[in-house]
């Protein structure tokens, strides 16, 4: 099986984002874009929010890529800048994430 492209885990990540957003108030809808701020000052996400997030997104990469990943860990938790703050920056460290584990290239 290919690994997964970025544009990939992308997609997982807006799939997610279409599970979470019918529970959200209408003005904290997300949109699907990477700058869209999810977590933070200006995020649309509440802590309950963004575990749901999480939660989805964990639950699209086991069943659409075939792997598993652990996204709100010690390592996302410590770094300095949270890959949490838009939906670019948590596609990345998904990819990430995947490529540390073996499961792309």
């Amino acid at each position: 099986m290919a690994p997964p492209s970025q544009e990939r885990v992308l997609q997982v990540v807006y799939r997610a984002i279409d599970e979470i957003n019918p529970g959200l108030p209408a003005e904290r809808r997300l949109k699907k874009s990477e700058a869209t701020a999810l977590f933070g000052p200006a995020g649309a996400l509440d802590s309950l929010g963004l575990v749901n997030l999480i939660v989805a997104v964990e639950q699209g990469v086991e069943d659409e890529l075939g792997a598993s990943v652990t996204l709100a860990d010690e390592k996302a938790m410590s770094q300095s800048a949270s890959p949490f703050r838009t939906v670019g920056t948590l596609a990345a460290y998904v990819w990430r994430q995947l490529g540390e584990h073996g499961a792309r290239g």
